[in-house]
């Protein structure tokens, strides 16, 4: 009569069985089985389980459907166990999604965005008491005087923020950027492009950048004249002018408005006369200058 192959309506697994037999189970609407164990199985209406609390060892019965209902695969003894449970990982998640921060005094751990676990330690830390965190040192105030005057003691000038490593340590300790330049003995440095310098070759600068960008040019013998109006608009002049370049110094586009506008008035005339123009920016000169790469095809 020969076999078909039919699955177990419990485990799902394939199985041979006469055709005779088969087609008797379909024609009936019997569930057919591998084995007697999956048939018994089958008839099991309840399962027996112990309490999904960890902390209940109660042993539950409950409905075979209803077990297989449970998301988690867990059955309790009572809405209070279940309860217990659902706070307890609710809790779990919370905990993760909350930050979890490094004291930069102590190296305590602790839940928040703060930098310090207490006040004390934010206080000790201001005062130059704080230590190493991690391998992590610390900047004191007596180490960012220091700083500063050894800075001074190779350029000639007080750092100006971009170029200083500890700038936010410095506000941090001293309050202000200007109180950490007193504290180590000099004048703050003038609101930028508020104040003229002096280049070496005895050009008057409109700021300490172009000082800084003039001082290069006369160190790599490269002849320039400065504020060369531009063809068209008298009113507005090129920092610098070598042979056909035009270099600008656009500190603070982007930062005043009216400063951008005017930006875009002479980048709009150097390409309609053709102008080659040399744009640099602040991350040119600060905190490591860098010229000698940006302008290296002048020399």
């Amino acid at each position: 009569m020969g076999k078909v192959t039919v699955k177990c309506a419990y485990c799902e697994k394939e199985f041979q069985r006469e055709r005779g037999r088969y087609n008797e189970a379909k024609k009936e609407g019997w569930n057919q089985y591998c084995s007697q164990e999956c048939q018994r199985k089958s008839k099991i209406t309840r399962v027996e389980k112990v309490c999904g609390n960890p902390e209940c060892n109660k042993k539950v019965s409950r409905a075979l459907n209803e077990f297989k209902r449970s998301k988690s695969g867990l059955i309790f003894c009572s809405r209070s166990c279940s309860t217990t449970v659902s706070n307890s990982k609710r809790r779990r998640s919370s905990s993760k999604r909350r930050k979890i921060s490094v004291c930069l005094t102590c190296g305590k751990e602790f839940i928040g965005n703060r930098k310090y676990c207490s006040s004390s330690c934010r206080s000790n830390t201001l005062k130059g008491k704080s230590n190493t965190l991690k391998g992590r040192i610390l900047v004191t105030k007596n180490q960012i005087i220091k700083q500063i005057e050894d800075f001074y003691k190779k350029y000639k000038r007080i750092p100006v923020k971009r170029e200083f490593p500890h700038y936010s340590a410095a506000q941090d300790r001293f309050g202000s950027w200007n109180k950490a330049i007193k504290a180590a003995g000099f004048e703050p440095n003038p609101v930028l492009f508020a104040k003229k310098h002096k280049a070496k070759d005895g050009h008057i600068c409109d700021s300490l950048s172009e000082k800084i960008i003039d001082d290069w040019l006369s160190k790599n013998n490269l002849e320039h004249q400065i504020n060369i109006p531009y063809p068209e608009n008298s009113n507005l002049t090129c920092d610098f002018v070598i042979d056909k370049y035009f270099i600008e110094f656009f500190g603070l586009e982007g930062e005043h408005s009216r400063y951008t506008e005017l930006v875009k008035e002479k980048r709009k005339l150097a390409r309609k006369y053709k102008l080659n123009l040399v744009d640099l920016k602040p991350e040119h000169l600060f905190p490591k200058n860098k010229l000698d790469s940006v302008l290296n095809f002048l020399l």
